[in-house]
């Protein structure tokens, strides 16, 4: 990223990142963020909800949309109460809530720069189009930081939002895929189609540039945050640069797990967000925990808490558990495909079962599967024999990889 940061001619620049409260999307650009303020001027924008966990990665922070509940709307439209996956009602709903969000949120940034020093460039989450549009207006170059590279759209290759793809191995597959992209783009369509009164208040005045990439994507630099050798050949935007995963974790005082040196101990996690899975995930872990008495098993909320709760002897449900400080004492994990926890799991050789919930998990869970990175459970976690046995396949696996090393 550096490299990337030097093409700008100055040694020194201030640099302005974008991104909303969630971790998923706030823990990646706090990375690149603590990386690039080895040798820039860095401030990081976003509600009033990740001041706290800016500060704690030691960064300026400047907060928007305060005095709105903004975070507790922004809350509402990820955490819906069901899954949200392809369903075009639940997709639009969640669109139009966060279309209100964006009119203040334009005004108070177009207001920022009016009045404050502009940054030489702006860092945005790909959640955020309005940065660029906004960068734009204030002639200010701007970059956006993609996590998820999967949901780009492109000529070829498996789209995503459609159940988690693979690359298709006939003509069938392939005219099918070529179906599902025709789709994901005709829908994007009539959204805007729709929303063109409102989204044309906003300065957005059209979805795709004449080359035929996204324009809620820079045009200049699209850092992914990614392992090109995890995703599937595609014809990428020729903005797009892969920079390698952006791996970060606020050190929050959250209750510490509990090991025991003669149990292995596995670990079960949904991210921040999917409330509305958690407690089910919890009723299927008891009958798993019941069946696997020689195991430990830690379920994550994602909540910044203080909760610790031991519902069996070797069940223990806890607010928050980090990756990054506590991830590598697992022997194995059970997740749901955020591409924070796969690329925790991937970084330290954790061997992993996949539940995806919602969003792009498909697309993550059908991308480990290829490379033989984990087991996609298609079936969840109601069989809990099953599951059973898969554990203690990447236990031994785990086993078998130590006494390599060794």
């Amino acid at each position: 990223m550096q490299a990337l940061m030097a093409t700008k001619g100055k040694k020194a620049l201030r640099i302005d990142f974008l991104a909303p409260p969630f971790a998923g999307h706030l823990h990646p650009v706090l990375a690149l963020a603590r990386a690039a303020a080895t040798e820039h001027s860095v401030q990081v924008i976003s509600t009033p909800a990740a001041g706290k966990a800016i500060a704690q990665a030691g960064l300026q922070a400047h907060s928007v949309l305060e005095g709105s509940n903004a975070d507790e709307t922004l809350d509402q439209i990820a955490n819906p109460g069901k899954a949200v996956r392809s369903n075009p009602l639940a997709l639009w709903r969640q669109f139009r809530a966060a279309l209100r969000l964006f009119r203040q949120f334009r005004t108070e940034l177009d207001q920022h720069y009016r009045t404050q020093t502009k940054p030489d460039l702006i860092i945005a989450d790909f959640t955020l189009p309005l940065a660029g549009i906004i960068a734009q207006q204030h002639q200010i170059s701007w970059w956006t930081s993609m996590p998820s590279p999967c949901v780009i759209e492109t000529s070829d290759g498996p789209p995503a939002y459609c159940g988690g793809l693979q690359p298709p191995e006939n003509r069938w597959q392939h005219w099918m895929q070529w179906l599902h992209r025709k789709k994901v783009r005709c829908f994007k369509r009539i959204v805007f189609t729709l929303c063109y009164p409102l989204l044309r208040r906003l300065g957005v005045r059209t979805l795709y540039r004449a080359d035929g990439s996204e324009a809620a994507y820079s045009p200049d630099c699209i850092l992914a945050l990614a392992d090109p050798a995890l995703e599937f050949p595609r014809n990428w935007p020729q903005a797009l640069r892969f920079t390698g995963p952006a791996l970060y974790t606020p050190p929050l005082t959250t209750p510490e797990p509990q090991f025991d040196a003669e149990r292995p101990a596995i670990l079960i996690t949904l991210g921040t967000h999917l409330h509305w899975q958690k407690d089910a995930v919890v009723a299927a872990l008891t009958e798993l925990a019941t069946v696997c008495p020689d195991w430990d098993f830690h379920f994550s909320d994602g909540r910044h808490d203080q909760q610790h709760q031991v519902l069996r002897s070797n069940l223990h449900r806890y607010s928050y558990i980090s990756y990054q400080s506590h991830l590598a004492k697992y022997a194995a994990v059970i997740h749901h495909g955020g591409a924070g926890i796969m690329y925790h799991c991937l970084q330290h050789a954790i061997p992993a079962l996949v539940w995806p919930q919602d969003f792009d998990q498909f697309d993550h869970a059908a991308r480990l599967e290829a490379a033989g990175k984990a087991v996609w459970l298609r079936n969840g976690l109601g069989n809990a024999q099953a599951i059973r046995r898969l554990l203690a396949d990447c236990l031994q696996q785990r086993a078998v990889k130590v006494d390599e090393v060794r």
